[in-house]
């Protein structure tokens, strides 16, 4: 199968093309260089790109992900994440070629209180959500082949993630401040990318929630990348959402859950306890 991703050079892309393996024929782009050149916001260079290589199936990682850029540059999120999704949706449309695209749990206002089902009601409470939802509503529209997958608190050794974050401010701090009244999923994106390659030539199109199993607060999270890292020495001090300066309101309760692979008798994630204990080893090794 022929395969096109999007933001191949970045924490997930990268891993994605990595998990592809030789088995497909993989076409990894991006804006720089190291991957064939490729700048989603720019129409004519992404139908250029996507007619020109006629993939079966684009896998869309490219994003502007910074939650606290994005309130702050709102259009430029929008370009980025509204915009540049509707250039790859409509090239795919062009071509009828499938999209899995990357969503996100800010697409939910964090007040319902449990967790959210494919089917609940979507409203984003900042920047970042809304410019995802707006991706994720062009994909719907635009491409019948569609696989939305939404997923939440990545990390892993690369890019630039809370979990790396955490362990390399545990090196020069003795005390870390950490938010302890948000509660979400944490997900290791190198199981985010082989779920995402389990979905390749699935006839089952449609809205997918993917994160590792079970839930916690960003204090939760920090707590255990520390204990699984040896790193007792450093005090993880709990914080509210205020005290944390921040320009961005971020849902208090948004964990997802997998009802759509539930229902399928194929909801496999394991917990993500288990995956930091994985990061923390490929963190030491690498």
């Amino acid at each position: 199968m022929r395969i096109l991703v999007t933001g191949a050079c970045g924490m997930l892309g990268s891993l994605v093309v990595e998990a592809l393996g030789a088995g497909h024929h993989v076409i990894p782009t991006d804006i720089i260089d190291g991957c064939e050149i490729m700048n989603i916001v720019d129409t004519n260079s992404v139908f250029d790109t996507i007619n020109r290589t006629r993939p079966d199936l684009v896998i869309h990682c490219a994003a502007m992900s910074d939650v606290d850029g994005c309130e702050r540059e709102d259009d430029a999120a929008f370009k980025v994440n509204a915009v540049g999704t509707w250039n790859i949706a409509a090239a795919c449309a062009s071509i009828d070629c499938a999209i899995a695209y990357i969503c996100t749990d800010y697409v939910f206002d964090g007040e319902a209180g449990r967790p959210y089902t494919e089917f609940d009601q979507t409203n984003p409470i900042n920047v970042y959500g809304a410019s995802k939802l707006a991706g994720e509503m062009a994909v719907r529209e635009l491409c019948r082949k569609h696989y939305v997958v939404r997923t939440s608190w990545l990390f892993d050794t690369h890019g630039k993630n809370f979990a790396k974050s955490i362990l390399t401010s545990a090196e020069t701090h003795d005390e870390l401040k950490v938010v302890a009244d948000q509660y979400g999923s944490p997900t290791y994106a190198k199981d985010l990318a082989e779920f995402l390659v389990s979905l390749v030539g699935s006839p089952l199109y449609g809205v997918y929630h993917y994160t590792n199993a079970g839930e916690c607060s960003w204090y939760d999270f920090a707590k255990c990348i520390l204990e699984t890292a040896g790193k007792t020495d450093v005090k993880v001090v709990p914080i509210k959402s205020d005290e944390w300066p921040t320009p961005t309101k971020r849902p208090k309760y948004s964990v997802l859950r997998h009802y759509r692979m539930e229902l399928l008798g194929r909801d496999n994630a394991r917990p993500w306890q288990e995956a930091v204990a994985e990061f923390v080893k490929d963190w030491k090794n690498s």
